[in-house]
């Protein structure tokens, strides 16, 4: 069995380009020093990537976002290794939401299969919220020198941006059984759509394409789900008064102010313990302060400036699933320092998984060997919809539509290309009336 590192890494962009280096000199801020070599495996949830006329249109407009965070994981490689590279095997979106998924260079060959699969949360199913999943089908050391048919570790992971405010629970609970539902992974065929091949991964990725293919969230090996799920600490927006009790950077852990008092009231760990949202996932303990709203430019570390509009908030999480034969080993689960151009806080967690080798199932006329080891089906909590395929459509039809529009009149690009259309359809009306007036 191998035992795979892992750094998984969420972040509300804000809409805003990040400033490469600072980003880099931060980013493995999450893993020890303890861990002597550079992860296998670097997995990045980002949303609101793009402006939504960019993120709504997708391909070339979206890869300069793309491309800076290369460029961090890269950087930031290099900085702390001398030999660790990373090639990207998934960089997907669906609308303002991103999944990319980083594979050492000297492991990526372990990658039997990559499969990838999105959903949009948002108005109308759109991706102005939404979620985007991604399967790494592993090979362990054991399994590809082996003669004998293997079955790949698969390893899911799903980036997520949640409906917000804060007494919009109950939505998020239901966008959690979208996800389950509608995030459906394909098993076999690929697409030849332009916008598939412009974000597939570099190992062929595919998206099942019949309605009711492909797999849920849900399956043997492991899941990690990271991104804004935007839970808050209040069902109602803080009031004056409240302003008092919003944490403070130097209190003590029992002074009424440490930001522990106020995790007490999260709304993510009230509805899992009740059994309403995120069935069977888990989280490392949160020992960071909130990651939710700060005042954008702020970048001072000896205060905290919260945005009295919204309550402090642990909205950026990491949670995963485990199971009997799928065990992760967090070594460190916390919140990057604050950067100027958004108001929340990146969250990373660096952890271990132990990959077990699963062999093939038998023929129906065979029986299974004693000694092969079976991974049990984790029980989904929503049965996948099987009109998720044309949902999905329409919505990306409609994505189009609203990205191309905001395109025209909220980008000076478009705003130019509108008024060329205008000056030349004028320009022809003119020509045209001179010429019926000779």
């Amino acid at each position: 069995m191998d035992n795979l590192t892992l750094y998984i890494l969420t972040f509300n962009c804000a809409r805003n380009p990040i400033d490469i280096d600072l980003f880099a000199s931060h980013f493995f801020h999450a893993l020890p020093h303890t861990v002597p070599s550079a992860p296998h495996l670097i997995a990045l949830s980002l949303q609101e990537l793009a402006p939504i006329a960019y993120a709504f249109l997708g391909g070339s407009y979206l890869t300069p976002y793309f491309t800076s965070f290369r460029q961090v994981v890269a950087r930031a490689a290099a900085s702390r290794w001398e030999d660790a590279q990373y090639v990207p095997v998934v960089e997907d979106h669906v609308g303002m939401t991103g999944l990319m998924v980083f594979a050492r260079s000297d492991v990526v060959g372990k990658i039997a299969s990559v499969q990838t699969a999105g959903v949009g949360l948002g108005l109308q199913q759109m991706g102005n919220k939404g979620a985007v999943g991604a399967r790494l089908g592993w090979m362990s050391e054991s399994e590809s020198e082996s003669e004998s048919e293997t079955v790949p570790v698969p390893l899911t992971f799903v980036a997520a941006h949640l409906a917000p405010a804060e007494d919009a629970f109950e939505r998020r609970n239901e966008d959690w059984r979208a996800i389950v539902e509608r995030l459906v992974l394909s098993t076999a065929t690929t697409t030849n759509q332009e916008e598939d091949s412009e974000s597939a991964a570099l190992l062929g990725s595919s998206r099942a394409t019949g309605e009711g293919e492909g797999e849920g969230v849900f399956t043997a090996g492991y899941l990690f789900l990271a991104g804004d799920l935007n839970y808050r600490t209040s069902n109602t927006l803080p009031q004056a008064a409240d302003f008092a009790r919003f944490p403070s950077l130097d209190a003590g852990e029992s002074d009424p102010l440490h930001y522990s008092r106020l995790l007490r009231e999260d709304q993510l760990i009230r509805e899992r313990e009740k059994d309403r949202c995120f069935h069977g996932l888990s989280e490392a303990p949160i020992s960071f302060p909130p990651t939710y709203k700060y005042k954008l430019g702020a970048r001072d570390p000896r205060e905290w400036k919260f945005v009295h509009s919204r309550w402090p908030s642990w909205c950026d999480r990491i949670l995963y699933l485990e199971s009997s034969t799928a065990t992760v080993t967090p070594y460190r689960y916390d919140a990057l320092p604050l950067f100027p151009s958004s108001d929340h806080r990146a969250v990373a967690l660096a952890a271990a998984v132990v990959l077990r080798s699963v062999q093939a199932g038998p023929s129906d006329s065979e029986s299974a060997p004693a000694t092969d080891v079976q991974q049990p089906q984790p029980a989904a909590p929503f049965p996948i919809d099987r009109d998720w395929k044309r949902k999905r459509d329409e919505a990306r039809r409609k994505e189009l539509v609203v990205g191309g529009l905001a395109y025209l009149g909220l980008t000076w690009e478009g705003r130019r290309y509108l008024v060329g259309i205008v000056i030349g359809g004028l320009g022809a009306w003119l020509m045209l009336r001179s010429m019926l007036s000779v």
